[in-house]
C-alpha cells in the first residue's frame, strides 16, 4: 500500500452542533446466486485487507499505458438512507464533492478510512458508475501529483490525492481530502456505486488525510462524536438494489432499537494511535449448546458440548475488527473449526479454501456476545448457499488465516466480524469515550425473532455502562481505551 505526505487540511471555524442527520442506506444484488469462486474471492479479499492474504491471486490494478501516462503526472448530526448491495454483500449511501456539487453513491465501510471516487480519466471503471469532473470544480485542489495507491481485499485504486468541498446529509467539510482514482481493479464496483467512505480512525489512511467522519468532529459539526448504523437484510431477492437500512451521523435513532445500548471501550494497551474498531477477545471460552428446543438465548455458565468447553485465543493476539464493509465472520483457524466441529455434519469445505459446510436441513443459530448480553444471529445469515455437494450448505463464519504463513503483529485483527453478524443488532461507534456499542432491533427495524440473553457468568458488566436512550441523541461517558471484549459465542441447532 502506498501513502503520500499531504498538506495541512484548511482550519475551519468551529460551527454550532444541531440534530442527527438521517442518511439513507441503500444495499445493491448482483441478481444471481453466490459461486464456489465468489466465496473464495471473499474470503480472500478479506485477508488481503487484514494482512493475511494466501497468495491466491486476486483482483489486481489493470493499468493501460494510457492511463499509466496519466499517473506519472458544531452543525448537527443527521441520519441518512443507505443502499444493501449484492444480497447484503455491501451498504451505500449518499455524498456530493465539489462546486457545483457532484452526487455520488459510495460504500460505508468501517474497516478502512480514505474517501476515494471514480475520476471521469479512468478507463479501468465500470462505465456505469458516475465519474467525478475534477475540472467541473471550482474548488476542487490537488495535493500531490505523484500517484497514491489505496489496497484493498477487493482489489486496488489508484489516483490523485486531492481536496475539495464534500457533503453527506447536512454536513459540509471544505478541503476535504480524498483520492481521485484513474486506475481500478476490475470488478471493484458495481453499478451505480463510484466509491468509498472509510470511516475507520487516521492512522490507517493510505492518503494520510483525516476522514471525513473525524474532521466533523473537530470542526464542532456534531452534536455527538458517535455514527450510528442499521443495516437491513434481503437475502435470497435478485433486485439489484433494495433499502439498506440507515447511517446516523451524530447521534442514534430510538426507534431503531428497543431496550439499552451496550456499549465497551475500546483496548488502551495496543501499540500507536487507533486504527481500527477493534474488540478484544477475553479470557472467557466460546461455548456451544446443542439443542432441539425452541430457540432461547442462554447463558454460557457451566454449558458445554459433550461437557467439553470450546476455548479460544485470547490478548492481544485476538483482537477483532468490527467492520461494516465486511460481509460475512472470519476468524483464526483453531476457533473457527471449534466452532464447526460442534454442528453434527459440518465438514472442510473442498471447493472452498478456509469455508465450512453443513446439512442445509440444519438451522444453525449463532449467538456472541461483547462483555454483557448475548446477541443472537439469524441462522439465515449463517447460511451462505448450496455447497460442493448435494445437500449441503456454506456457513458465514470462514478461517480467516487459512493458507496463510502470516502472524499478527501488534495491533492487528484476528477476528473480523462483519454484516452476518451487524445486520442482527443496531451498532454505534463511538469517538470519545472511544467505544462500540450494539442495542436489540426495534419491531420497526425487524427486530423480535430473537431475544439478547444474559451474558456468560463472570464477565461483568458494560465497561461503558447501558442506557436508555429518550431522543435522537445519547452521549455516553466513561473509558478512553481502544477495543471491545468478545466474551464468547453460544451455537444452537434447531
Amino acid at each position: 500500500m502506498l501513502s503520500l505526505p499531504l498538506a495541512l487540511l484548511v482550519a475551519l471555524p468551529a460551527l454550532c452542533a444541531s440534530e442527527p442527520v438521517h442518511i439513507p442506506l441503500i444495499r445493491r444484488h448482483g441478481g444471481r446466486a453466490k459461486t464456489t469462486a465468489d466465496h473464495l474471492r471473499n474470503a480472500e479479499f478479506v485477508r488481503m485487507r487484514y494482512g493475511y492474504s494466501s497468495g491466491s491471486p486476486a483482483s489486481s490494478l489493470t493499468n493501460t499505458s494510457s492511463t499509466s501516462k496519466r499517473l506519472d503526472r458544531r452543525a448537527s448530526a443527521q441520519s441518512l438512507n443507505i443502499v444493501n448491495q449484492n444480497g447484503d454483500s455491501s451498504y451505500f449511501g449518499s455524498v456530493s464533492i465539489g462546486t457545483p456539487p457532484q452526487a455520488f453513491h459510495v460504500i460505508l465501510d468501517t474497516g478502512s478510512s480514505d474517501l476515494w471516487v471514480v475520476d471521469t480519466n479512468c478507463v479501468t471503471c465500470d462505465p456505469t458508475s458516475p465519474a467525478f469532473n475534477s475540472q467541473n470544480s471550482s474548488s476542487f485542489q490537488v495535493l500531490d501529483s505523484t500517484a497514491t495507491t489505496i489496497s484493498y481485499g477487493s482489489g486496488q485504486v489508484q489516483g490523485f490525492v486531492a481536496q475539495d468541498d464534500v457533503t453527506m446529509g447536512n454536513f459540509t467539510m471544505s478541503a476535504q481530502g480524498f483520492l481521485t482514482a484513474e486506475v481500478t481493479s476490475r470488478g471493484l464496483l458495481q453499478g451505480s456505486v463510484s466509491g468509498l467512505m472509510g470511516l475507520a480512525f487516521a492512522a490507517i489512511a493510505s492518503t494520510k488525510t483525516r476522514p471525513f467522519w473525524q474532521n466533523l468532529i473537530s470542526s464542532n459539526q456534531l452534536e455527538a462524536p458517535e455514527m450510528s448504523f442499521w443495516l437491513s437484510r434481503f437475502l435470497g431477492t435478485t433486485k439489484e438494489e433494495q433499502p439498506g437500512g440507515s447511517f446516523i451521523l451524530g447521534g442514534t435513532n430510538t426507534s431503531l432499537y428497543s431496550g439499552t445500548l451496550e456499549f465497551q471501550s475500546l483496548i488502551s494497551n495496543i501499540p500507536g494511535p487507533a486504527s481500527f474498531w477493534l474488540l478484544g477477545l477475553s479470557g472467557k471460552p466460546f461455548r456451544i449448546v446443542l439443542t432441539a428446543a425452541t430457540p432461547l438465548i442462554m447463558t454460557m455458565t457451566g454449558i458445554t458440548v459433550q461437557g467439553q468447553a470450546i476455548k479460544v485465543a485470547t490478548g492481544a493476539n485476538a483482537l477483532s475488527a468490527i467492520d461494516t464493509g465486511t460481509t460475512l465472520i472470519g476468524g483464526p483457524t483453531t476457533d473457527v473449526a471449534a466452532v464447526w466441529a460442534a454442528v453434527p455434519g459440518a465438514v472442510k469445505s473442498v471447493q472452498n479454501l478456509g469455508y465450512y459446510e453443513y446439512p442445509c436441513s440444519t438451522s444453525v443459530s449463532i449467538s456472541m456476545a461483547f462483555g454483557g448480553q448475548l446477541w443472537p444471529i439469524d441462522p439465515a445469515d449463517m447460511n451462505l448457499g448450496p455447497g460442493s455437494k448435494k445437500g449441503m450448505c456454506v456457513g458465514s463464519i470462514f478461517d480467516l488465516t487459512a493458507g496463510s504463513a502470516i502472524s499478527p503483529g501488534p495491533g492487528t485483527p484476528t477476528w473480523v466480524v462483519g454484516d452476518t453478524f451487524l445486520k442482527n443488532v443496531y451498532t454505534v461507534f463511538r469517538s470519545s469515550p472511544a467505544a462500540v456499542g450494539f442495542a436489540q432491533l426495534s419491531a420497526a427495524a425487524g427486530g423480535g425473532s430473537g431475544t439478547p440473553g444474559a451474558g456468560p457468568a463472570g464477565t461483568g458488566s458494560s465497561s461503558s455502562g447501558s442506557t436508555s436512550n429518550t431522543g435522537m441523541h445519547t452521549v455516553q461517558s466513561r473509558s478512553l481505551s481502544l477495543s471491545l471484549m468478545v466474551f464468547g459465542v453460544v451455537v444452537y441447532l434447531l
